[in-house]
């Protein structure tokens, strides 16, 4: 059986564009604007690129489109509508493509103009037949029943809870694209205004612009274009449902499944990683996935945050860029995780730096807990 093409490929360009507001511009601007910054990242062309993978809510031929806004004629095109776990998934197709030899230069891109658009967050699916009489606010009422769950199975507070939320905005003020750097405490968390129970205004994500892009080649080409090319080393993913009411256990998401078989691949344990970025589009996703990826018991994830275990200077860097709590949250917030991996392997996240990373894990999650992706990231020395 042929596996996953261990350090076979590599990031060597990586951007974000347009974060916070950005009157004025079109989703397809802003990820193109991205795009060109991540290319020239690489020393590369448009015309360079030959395969695209995008995944824009409001544009379903987004392949296509953007493909023609940018004078691209890619063999490959993908327009995965998995929600914000979409461009891992995109990473590891483009992983194997590159590694067939199937194309030379992948492009992952994304660009939102929610914000100064609506105001507000852009749903992509409307509730099933069975959960539509219970009128949920899609999609936090689902993440709030998860929540409920967790709290009621394993004693799980509001208090830990707001711990994950007050570490990532520790990391947004160590970082100066990010949209939300004033003071919070756990208190102000807490008591902020209940939106779905248990699950309060400062539990959930930004709504914000932006946009970001990385690009891929094979490994052998990788330092031509990158002093410091990110290799891939594993990506996996999992879907365990669609709609909340069929998820098979409130407490248990595909992210058991989608890191066990990256960590395989990759050679690791979740004990190797240095930083760790996860998506957190409400506080409860932080402390389910952590569990699942291994990084405390199942049931622990609340103590485990705890005390700053997650924020700067505590015993693990997770969300370093301010997560989709406090940094930005333009729709889908997974191609993000990614980015600030790849500046951390770096070492260009200046004053959030985690000093000596060379392993990163990046998790997205869309749908409602219903899609899992894992990508797990390393320097040269990890090969």
């Amino acid at each position: 059986m042929h596996g996953f093409p261990r350090g076979k490929t590599a990031i060597v360009g990586a951007a974000t564009f347009g974060v916070g507001k950005s009157p004025g511009f079109e989703a397809i601007e802003l990820a193109a604007h991205a795009s060109l910054l991540a290319l020239a990242d690489a020393r590369l062309a448009p015309s360079d690129v030959d395969a695209v993978f995008i995944a824009q809510p409001q544009d379903t031929l987004a392949g296509l489109t953007f493909s023609e806004y940018l004078g691209i004629r890619p063999k490959i095109t993908d327009n995965n509508r998995s929600g914000g776990s979409a461009f891992l998934l995109q990473l590891e197709h483009a992983a194997l493509a590159l590694d067939a030899g199937l194309c030379d230069v992948a492009l992952i891109a994304y660009g939102s103009n929610q914000a100064s658009a609506s105001g507000t967050l852009v749903q992509a699916s409307r509730s099933s037949a069975y959960e539509a009489p219970y009128k949920p606010l899609r999609p936090i009422s689902s993440y709030a029943l998860a929540a409920a769950r967790h709290m009621h199975q394993y004693g799980t507070t509001k208090r830990q809870l707001a711990e994950v939320a007050v570490a990532a905005r520790r990391w947004a003020q160590l970082n100066p694209e990010a949209v939300a750097r004033d003071d919070l405490s756990i208190d102000a968390v807490v008591n902020a205004r209940l939106v779905s129970d248990p699950l309060g205004v400062r539990d959930c994500c930004l709504v914000t612009d932006g946009a970001a892009a990385i690009v891929m080649t094979r490994a052998e080409r990788a330092a031509d274009r990158h002093a410091k090319p990110v290799y891939v080393l594993g990506a996996a993913a999992a879907v365990t449902h669609a709609d909340i009411s069929a998820m098979p256990d409130l407490t248990v998401t595909g992210a058991a499944e989608s890191g066990a078989r990256a960590y395989a691949q990759a050679g690791v344990e979740a004990a190797d990683i240095d930083v760790v970025q996860v998506y957190d589009a409400f506080t409860i996703n932080t402390i389910l996935f952590l569990e699942d990826l291994g990084f405390c018991a199942k049931g622990e994830g609340g103590a485990f945050v705890e005390g700053g275990r997650i924020a700067p200077g505590g015993a693990l860097p997770v969300n370093t860029s301010g997560g989709g709590l406090s940094y930005c949250h333009p729709g889908m917030f997974g191609l993000f995780t990614l980015v600030e991996s790849v500046r951390q392997l770096r070492g260009e996240a200046g004053e959030r730096q985690v000093r000596g990373a060379e392993l990163a894990l990046a998790h997205a999650n869309g749908g409602v807990l219903s899609s899992q992706a894992t990508v797990i990231l390393g320097t040269a020395a990890t090969l």
